[in-house]
């Protein structure tokens, strides 16, 4: 896990050059979707000085997205987003943290037509998509989410300080 903490806080210093704000994505409703939120708790216990918006207390989720990435592009006009999402990949992926340049389409792999956003985006792979539709939901471990999350909020704080 070190290795993927270096791997995302180097990706961070190399893509950030400017000012910037966390978008967690998902909700606590469902383990498999808490990925995001849970990220964005930590980073807020961590003190970060970059704005985070979802969290466990403040999810952002498909209801509210729209809206909230409304008022962030309202009040942070000039700030780069670094959305962060769960994801369904193949099965050898799970557990797997992909970093890349662009959006996120946030709900796509349960069939949802969200808004993409995110100028930098980091996805974590939770389960498999070759499960039947939502039962990734209910089926991915607490434990992996914990470790995902623990090694992105690790790497996100080390790369923006």
């Amino acid at each position: 896990m070190e290795d993927s903490v270096f791997l995302v806080s180097n990706f961070l210093r190399n893509n950030i050059d400017g000012k910037c704000l966390l978008l967690c994505i998902g909700t606590d409703r469902y383990i498999g979707d808490c990925l995001g939120p849970l990220v964005g708790t930590m980073l807020e216990k961590m003190k970060i000085r970059q704005p985070v918006f979802g969290t466990l207390e403040n999810p952002i989720h498909a209801v509210n997205l729209k809206k909230q990435l409304t008022y962030i592009e309202y009040t942070y006009p000039n700030h780069k987003i670094i959305a962060l999402d769960a994801c369904l990949g193949s099965e050898e992926n799970i557990g797997c943290i992909q970093l890349k340049h662009g959006s996120l389409y946030p709900g796509k792999g349960v069939g949802k037509k969200l808004p993409a956003t995110g100028d930098i985006s980091i996805v974590g792979i939770v389960d498999s998509c070759d499960h039947e539709e939502f039962f990734f939901l209910h089926n991915t471990r607490l434990n992996l989410i914990m470790k995902m999350a623990d090694t992105i909020a690790k790497g996100i704080a080390e790369g923006l300080r």
